[in-house]
């Protein structure tokens, strides 16, 4: 008989030789390269002087704003190195230029042609650095009918096709709360760079990938997205299908229902379903009733819709979210608490698994962050702080591109930095 080992963890990360120069603000780029960061990679943040704008967004401690406390760029910047540059001048495009020329990955967000007006499109990069991938991040590719108009939150919801399936079936669609696209976007991103590096490393030869925001959405949807480009295919107009209740169309109950303490999340779907929501709320004895027979078919019977409503209604608002998953999940029955921003901070399963870690930041302070979104067993993942607006010029600028202190303080007096 064998005995299995627990394998022994490796004192670096798994992107650790792995160097990149972010350009990238806001969210998208930002979080696509602290997914990096977070893994290993050296990530050296170049901000304008006057910093991301990412730092003016909230949320704040406090709710008082300051640049070195938004929770937004907190959590977007950990494990990353803080320069500031201003690509506006010569000597600031100078200065990327030799920043680039031993980085594997640049990651810039600006609208489409600026990096080229600079004299930093990819095929200057590439005299300097033929290794470097550069991804560029814009609204819609740096080509095409789109190119050049603005995107937010909604309008990267809306176009692409989300929008049209989240809402109530009765209503006009409602999009998903907060900047979720733009999160994901990013995450999306990562993969792409990373793709990006594993070509170069293994031919030899880097490249510019062309991210899309919007066809990045388009190729990510789900809420029948599917159906959508069946149909589209077929000459067919697409069925619209939002959440909500009632709109399952069997008589289990489905959404969101209120409860004791908030909400929760009902889900209909197999007939057998319908049996395990009758034993969690205590009603079994409807079996035996004439109008619930035969089963399954009495499921369609709609007529029966209210009643089951009622009943659901009357279980759920006696009993604290909590209470209500607890006993649907011992049953089986696919019910969960709508939790809020609060009840994720004293999850159980978040605090058994150590989810939530605390990083100490020299302004903001000692605050939780969310975690590692997957655990290696070989290459630890990082908990970093994000850096102060320039807190690395000297490091980047001194100790590697070799500048002398007097030249940083003639370079913050030119605007450069």
């Amino acid at each position: 008989m064998t005995t299995q080992t627990q394998p022994q963890a490796a004192t670096e990360s798994a992107l650790s030789d792995i160097r990149v120069v972010d350009l990238s603000q806001t969210i998208p780029g930002p979080f696509c390269t602290k997914l990096l960061a977070d893994f290993g990679a050296e990530v050296i943040k170049v901000e304008p002087p006057e910093g991301d704008p990412s730092r003016a967004m909230g949320p704040f401690p406090g709710d008082i704003p300051h640049p070195e406390k938004s929770g937004l760029f907190l959590h977007l910047n950990t494990n990353k190195k803080g320069i500031t540059l201003s690509l506006q001048t010569d000597t600031g495009r100078k200065l990327l230029r030799e920043l680039v020329r031993d980085a594997d990955l640049l990651v810039e967000s600006y609208g489409p042609g600026v990096m080229e007006q600079w004299g930093l499109g990819y095929g200057e990069l590439e005299q300097i650095n033929p290794r470097l991938v550069l991804l560029s991040m814009s609204n819609f590719g740096q080509w095409g009918p789109y190119r050049d108009y603005q995107l937010s939150e909604l309008a990267l919801y809306a176009l692409g096709g989300t929008l049209h399936h989240t809402g109530v079936a009765e209503r006009e669609p409602v999009k998903m709360a907060l900047t979720v696209i733009q999160f994901q976007m990013g995450q999306v991103a990562a993969v792409a760079a990373m793709a990006g590096v594993l070509v170069a490393r293994g031919q030899g030869a880097g490249q510019q990938i062309d991210f899309s925001l919007f066809e990045a959405q388009a190729g990510t949807i789900d809420r029948g997205g599917i159906n959508i480009v069946t149909s589209a295919f077929n000459n067919r107009q697409p069925s619209i299908v939002r959440s909500g209740p009632n709109t399952f169309r069997t008589i289990q109950p489905n959404g969101i229902y209120p409860c004791a303490d908030g909400y929760i999340q009902v889900t209909a779907g197999r007939p057998a379903w319908f049996m395990r929501f009758l034993k969690t709320v205590g009603r079994e004895d409807l079996l035996a009733e004439e109008r619930y027979k035969p089963f399954p078919d009495c499921l369609y019977n709609m007529a029966l819709k209210e009643e089951i409503e009622a009943i659901t209604l009357e279980w759920c608002l006696a009993r604290t979210k909590r209470e209500c998953q607890e006993l649907a999940q011992a049953n089986e029955w696919p019910v969960t608490a709508v939790n809020t921003i609060e009840d994720l901070f004293s999850d159980p399963h978040f605090r058994g698994r150590d989810f939530f870690v605390e990083i100490d930041h020299p302004v903001a302070g000692k605050l939780e962050y969310p975690g590692a979104p997957a655990l290696p067993a070989l290459t630890p993942w990082r908990a970093g702080r994000a850096p102060l607006l320039g807190e690395h010029n000297w490091e980047v600028y001194c100790g590697r591109l070799g500048y002398a202190a007097e030249d940083l303080v003639r370079l913050r007096q030119q605007g450069v930095m």
